[in-house]
């Protein structure tokens, strides 16, 4: 119920951040001006008392949001990856949100698994650990199978996490829509739709039979790709609620001492991380979109392993080009393209003006190039970025939230591994690759076969779409003369559509 009764779950929030001391850290995390400071006091001190405790034993912000629950966990561990935004200290606190949670009983995940899959542990598993991760959603058990010997993960969800998920996005629905109602400039963002693709993505990470076959079909194709493995399903083992899969051996991403002790090149690994994405987001179209430090982990070999698919992203084939000519605008600082491109693709309103666009973009764009990664700051570069959206009109694109949003989380786990990384040079290659693939003769031939095997498709409804247009306006009352202009301009547009249909099949 999205109702008022979600005014005290908002209340209580910032009540919970007052009252562990979070409020204060994050604010100074964030650099807050002194107005909002003042304001956040003035408002969360009378509603102290209704805060949520907490553990006492973690650091402040780590144990509000903790407190919280799940979706405010799934936020945190964005923030986690982000320690040019939040500060070192802060990240590195936040980082035990990916999978370092209470875990719940081993006993009632065992409990879980049975039911699940119909048969006791003891039958499947010859050996099953006590958790070995624990995250938002699920936690993971080490387990061997008692057929096969082979090491595998079982992964297991949360009791009661549907539930408490739903609780906390009913809040999210109800505070959009008091943003919207109270802030009209913030309707361009689209608060409301953003919450909305956010529940859908939570959604399906609440199913694990959705999770294995998203594993599946990226480890298919991502099977050429060197340097990068996946653990794979074992679907005679998994359910909606348990998952089991390949054991993912290797050093944390996060742990970056360990990694160099290892003897890895992090450099490598850091550009590696980048480029993987890039590979998937823009070739395939499907790429993993919760990319942080708790769900990769670096083999002996060097391979980079990827485990954790609840969240998965997915883009078109045209949207893919605009990202990439987008991105290689920015690459070759040739920021009129990446207006231009903005433009064509009605990411922009076609009454703005195009140059002066062009020019807040460079703003945006030049403090990158010739600097030095330490001292870019990307609060500042997102925060201005932010006021040129706003000054253009551009709505929010929830089509591309979670690839912007894993762009943002690699980066942040590139940049921990190597913060002198130049993202852009590291995307160059990648991106440049896909530009050639995509927009040259080759791409042009596909296209054409793809328009072809589509009209091939519904060429024999032309008769019948003709006859019935044309039976349609035979038998149709007369009209004033302006709509009898229109309907006779329809059935003319209809006439020559299925006519040029009929020729493409002949041509293709």
């Amino acid at each position: 119920m999205r109702g008022p009764h979600n005014i005290l779950r908002l209340i209580r929030t910032g009540a919970t951040f007052e009252r562990t001391g979070a409020m204060g850290v994050a604010l100074d995390a964030i650099e807050a001006p002194a107005r909002l400071r003042l304001a956040a006091r003035v408002l969360g001190w009378p509603f102290r008392w209704m805060g949520y405790k907490g553990n006492p034993d973690l650091p402040p912000v780590t144990r509000a949001i903790t407190a919280l629950g799940p979706a405010y966990i799934k936020f945190g561990q964005i923030l986690s990856t982000r320690a040019d935004v939040v500060g070192t200290e802060l990240a590195d606190q936040l980082r035990m949100l990916q999978d370092r949670l209470p875990p719940f009983p081993t006993e009632t995940a065992k409990q879980m698994v049975a039911a699940e899959l119909g048969r006791p542990v003891d039958e499947l598993f010859s050996e099953f650990s006590e958790p070995v991760a624990a995250a938002s959603i699920a936690q993971v058990h080490r387990a061997r199978l008692r057929e096969t010997g082979q090491e595998v993960a079982v992964k297991v969800l949360r009791p009661g996490i549907v539930g408490a998920f739903r609780r906390d996005i009913d809040a999210f629905h109800f505070a959009a829509g008091m943003i919207e109602g109270i802030a009209p400039f913030s309707r361009r963002l689209r608060p409301r739709d953003v919450i909305s693709h956010f529940e859908s993505v939570v959604t399906g990470e609440l199913d694990l039979r959705l999770e294995a076959a998203s594993a599946s079909e990226f480890a298919e194709n991502t099977r050429e790709d060197k340097d990068f493995a996946i653990p794979l399903p074992h679907w005679h083992l998994s359910s909606r609620r348990v998952l089991t899969s390949d054991w993912a051996e290797g050093i944390p991403m996060g742990d970056r001492e360990a990694l160099i002790a290892a003897g890895h090149d992090i450099t490598r690994v850091a550009r590696r991380v980048i480029q993987l994405f890039l590979q998937h987001a823009l070739r395939d179209g499907f790429f993993h979109a919760d990319m942080h430090h708790g769900n990769l982990k670096v083999a002996p070999d060097g391979d980079i392993v990827a485990y954790d698919f609840g969240i998965m992203g997915e883009i078109d084939e045209y949207t893919r080009r605009v990202y990439a000519e987008i991105l290689m605008g920015f690459i070759h600082r040739d920021y009129r393209r990446v207006a231009r491109v903005h433009f064509e693709a009605g990411y922009v309103p076609r009454d703005r003006d195009e140059a002066a666009f062009a020019r807040a973009l460079r703003a945006v764009g030049e403090p990158i190039f010739g600097a030095d990664a330490s001292q870019i700051s990307m609060a500042n570069l997102l925060a201005y970025l932010f006021e040129v959206t706003e000054r253009f009109g551009m709505p929010t694109r929830t089509e591309l939230i979670l690839l912007q949003r894993t762009m943002v989380v690699v980066e942040g786990v590139a940049r921990s591994l190597d913060p002198q990384l130049n993202m852009w040079e590291a995307a160059k290659p990648v991106v440049s690759d896909y530009i050639k693939a995509s927009l040259g003769p080759r791409a042009m031939a596909k296209d054409a076969m793809q328009v072809a095997q589509t009209l091939g498709r519904y060429g024999p409804l032309l008769p019948k779409l003709v006859d019935r247009m044309l039976w349609e306006n035979a038998h149709a009352k007369p009209q004033p003369r302006k709509n009898g202009h229109r309907r006779g301009y329809a059935v003319a547009a209809g006439v020559a559509l299925a006519v040029g249909l009929g020729v493409g099949l002949l041509l293709g």
